[in-house]
Parts: C-alpha cells; sequence; structure tokens
C-alpha cells in the first residue's frame, strides 16, 4: 500500500492516516479484547465481567458504550421477563473487523508462546 500525505475526516474529526481511523475505533486497552469476545455471538454483561476478568465494572462499561457509539456493537434489553436481560452483539459494521482481530489474536498468541507465558485458567 502506498502511503501518501493526505487527511481523512471521519465522525467530524480530521486523521493524517486510515490507521488512525482504525485505533480510533479499537485502539486502547480493552476495545479489541470485547471484540474478540463477541464474534462468537451475542454476551451479556455479566458473560463478558467473566471473561475478561481484570477489566473493571466502570470501564467494561464505558467501552461498551464507546463501541455501541462508534456503530460496532448493539445493545439489546429484553423486557419481556424479569429479570432485565441486556445482550450486546456485533453489528454488520462489527462483524467487518473479525479478520483482523483474529488475525492480531494469532499474532499475539505467537508473541505469547514465543516470549511469554501462556497460563490457562
Amino acid at each position: 500500500m502506498e502511503h501518501k500525505k493526505r487527511l481523512i475526516k471521519y465522525n467530524d474529526k480530521m486523521f493524517s492516516c486510515a490507521t488512525s481511523i482504525a485505533m480510533e475505533l479499537i485502539g486502547g486497552k480493552w476495545k479489541s479484547v470485547i471484540l474478540i469476545y463477541l464474534i462468537d455471538g451475542s454476551k451479556r454483561y455479566s458473560e463478558l465481567r467473566k471473561l475478561i476478568s481484570t477489566i473493571t465494572e466502570r470501564t467494561l462499561s464505558l467501552q461498551l458504550k464507546q463501541l455501541e457509539k462508534d456503530g460496532l456493537i448493539t445493545r439489546k434489553v429484553y423486557t419481556k421477563k424479569p429479570p432485565l436481560k441486556v445482550e450486546y452483539s456485533l453489528t454488520k459494521f462489527g462483524e467487518s473487523l473479525a479478520p483482523v482481530l483474529n488475525a492480531i489474536a494469532q499474532w499475539g498468541m505467537a508473541v505469547a508462546e514465543e516470549k511469554g507465558e501462556v497460563i490457562e485458567g
């Protein structure tokens, strides 16, 4: 891919590179982690909290709101019968990230196996 100097406007923000747009949407410590767990299907808040045991409740809540605002996930509330149930799932836009996230996860596992330690638990 050829890299030329340019400006890209996305969501009323200016970016100098398309990579910056991608990192705006999935960057940071938790967004891509949340998204990778949603590739397998819808999850409730409590399921995500168990899967990502090192995330705080506040951070998970804020990241879910941001991912929803950015159009990567949807939040569906079931009110038919108590208790209230809320599920998060990928949108079509979010699903388009699956190959990228899977590639990042595979690379991360290769690094962990070569240079770190994988602890099952």
